[in-house]
């Protein structure tokens, strides 16, 4: 993963694990989420992987391979897809873009290699060129103000920084994703995660496309209308000094077995301590949840 230059600016402090190479913030991380909601700004993500799809063919074979209806993407027009395994079960999410020229997809940081290898191997006939381009472009998150994302932007990595526009780090963006109930591929999922589970099927999927992988698992989940697990937006009682990592198991009250886990867990300015979690269906939406030695109540989440 490519670190951002960003990370000189005075008072840059960086993420932890996967967000290591930007800023986390710059000194004031809640005073930065109060200001874009209150005036807007854009946050750095310069750590996501970036993918160029290039050639005549390109629409109508990405069309085959994702979730998402793009055989007639319009330029400039951003959808979310995923890349799914033959059992339905999430293996990457995407952000398109077409420019009319190529169609470019950022991703995950961490997951760029893997998916540039997939589509790779998919290539066959097509006329398709597919390049790992994230050296050279980075991903900036501009957001209005209300707290409410506009489309990415693409800009080249040397020239990361230069546009004059307010920063807010990446732990505001995190609080107000928290917060909206949007999930991140590998902290609100696992290796068993379905489109359904975590309202992606609203956002990254078209139940009206032609065959793609994992298809039929798609459309049997939908119609039964039973997935077996939901995204829950989690309020945290606030005793513990430091918020748990994502992954540690939830409980109910009065049982130790797990009825899921934990997703990212933030410091919202003006919710408190929230997180989401992944849970069994069956948990009620007035269940006294259990977080390492932390009470937490349950938000249900719409789409999920």
């Amino acid at each position: 993963m490519e670190s951002s230059p960003l990370l000189a600016r005075p008072g840059a402090v960086a993420g932890t694990g996967v967000d290591a190479p930007i800023p986390a913030h710059y000194g004031d991380p809640l005073g930065e989420q109060r200001f874009l909601l209150a005036s807007g700004g854009v946050v750095d993500r310069s750590h996501r992987g970036v993918v160029r799809i290039g050639g005549p063919d390109r629409l109508a074979w990405l069309h085959s391979l994702l979730t998402q209806h793009v055989s007639s993407l319009p330029v400039g027009e951003a959808r979310e897809a995923l890349v799914l395994s033959p059992h339905g079960r999430v293996e990457h999410h995407l952000v398109l873009v077409d420019d009319g020229e190529a169609t470019w997809a950022h991703v995950e940081p961490g997951t760029v290699a893997a998916l540039t290898d997939y589509l790779r191997s998919m290539v066959f006939w097509s006329k398709v060129t597919v390049d790992d381009v994230t050296a050279e472009w980075a991903v900036l998150s501009p957001v209005l103000p209300g707290g409410v994302p506009a489309p990415d932007e693409l800009v080249r990595r040397d020239q990361l920084g230069l546009e004059g526009r307010p920063l807010a780090g990446h732990l505001a963006w995190e609080a107000l994703r928290v917060a909206a109930g949007r999930p991140r591929l590998g902290f609100e999922t696992d290796h068993r995660t379905i489109p359904h589970e975590v309202g992606w099927l609203e956002t990254a999927v078209h139940l009206d496309k032609g065959c793609y992988r994992g298809q039929e698992t798609v459309a049997r989940v939908h119609n039964l209308g039973r997935p077996p697990r939901r995204l829950v937006l989690v309020h945290l009682d606030g005793s513990a000094e430091v918020l748990p990592v994502p992954g540690v198991a939830v409980s109910v009250l009065g049982s130790e077995r797990p009825v899921g886990f934990l997703g990212t867990a933030v410091h919202h300015a003006e919710l408190g301590p929230i997180a989401l979690a992944l849970v069994k269906r069956a948990v009620p939406d007035d269940a006294q949840l259990v977080v390492e030695g932390m009470a937490a109540a349950i938000e249900p989440l719409v789409g999920t």
